[in-house]
């Protein structure tokens, strides 16, 4: 069976390191991944106990099953040195990056790993929400893939690109869309995982359905989240359907049957079906034992 590219990462909660009740509470969550916040969702006279609560936290264990990301203050902010030292004592599994617009960010933020002693295990995400980011995006990607930490994943930062850029961000996102399609082509192009921006309104229920499942239309990996009730909708918009796994497993038992050993094409009640349907569908399934697995480490 086709191996996975990414483990699941269909949602992905920021939490405010500067709230110490969040904090303790993320450990029951059904979040693929939990993005510790210490950039804009803290105040600039919280930094500090912001780190101090993120340590407390971390340096005590693994709080849960999830991936545990750490957004940092961007490069040549007041806080990215202390941010890094932070990083450099609890560990996580991945560092966000904000604010990236060059690949020589990517070359810098290398070199401060270095000194900080951060090990190769380190996995590395990088927000695109600049102009500047989206105009280099590939030379970004590529300075990222041979960096260390290496690059793992691209976060769309919708809500800096539209301030930046003045784009309108309703009515479907239909301004910012050859932007976002941008970013997943170049993802997908260089094999990283990519994740969709967050939807402000955590009442909209409605909305944000709609938007998620878009965003997995679009072939996002998934989706940042900023309440935890936005994680189950998520969690179900980037997983396979039962229709969906129901066909899969039909492609697959079809070109298991003798009959078929070899063939390129093959015929499924009436329709054609070739051998890049069933790598699709060995993906499909292969996604679906990743959610099993990480359902039963819960």
């Amino acid at each position: 069976m086709n191996a996975l590219q990414h483990p699941p990462r269909r949602s992905a909660l920021y939490v405010p390191a500067s709230n110490p009740r969040a904090l303790t509470k993320v450990g029951g969550l059904d979040a693929d991944a939990v993005v510790f916040d210490l950039e804009d969702a803290v105040a600039p006279e919280m930094k500090e106990a912001a780190r101090s609560h993120l340590l407390q936290v971390l340096e005590a264990g693994r709080p849960g099953p999830y991936y545990r990301v750490v957004r940092i203050n961007a490069i040549g902010s007041a806080d990215f040195d202390a941010d890094m030292r932070t990083v450099a004592r609890c560990r996580p599994d991945a560092l966000l990056v904000p604010k990236i617009g060059r690949a020589n960010d990517v070359r810098f933020l290398s070199e401060a790993a270095l000194r900080h002693g951060l090990g190769a295990e380190l996995r590395l995400w990088l927000m695109v929400e600049t102009a500047d980011a989206l105009a280099a995006l590939d030379d970004i990607v590529r300075a990222g893939l041979g960096a260390r930490p290496r690059l793992e994943a691209l976060v769309v930062g919708t809500n800096d690109l539209a301030k930046e850029t003045g784009v309108f961000a309703g009515d479907g996102r239909r301004y910012l869309m050859p932007w976002l399609m941008g970013v997943v082509l170049s993802a997908k192009r260089h094999g990283v995982c990519v994740l969709d921006g967050v939807w402000n309104d955590f009442a909209d229920t409605e909305g944000f359905d709609a938007e998620a499942l878009q965003s997995s239309r679009m072939a996002f990996d998934g989706k940042t989240l900023i309440h935890p009730s936005q994680i189950a909708p998520a969690n179900a918009a980037f997983s396979p359907s039962a229709a969906a796994l129901e066909e899969a497993r039909a492609i697959v038992a079809a070109f298991e049957l003798p009959r078929h050993a070899g063939a390129g094409v093959i015929n499924l009640e009436g329709r054609m079906v070739e051998r890049l349907h069933l790598a699709q569908a060995q993906r499909l399934l292969a996604m679906q034992a990743a959610i099993e697995l990480r359902g039963e480490g819960r």
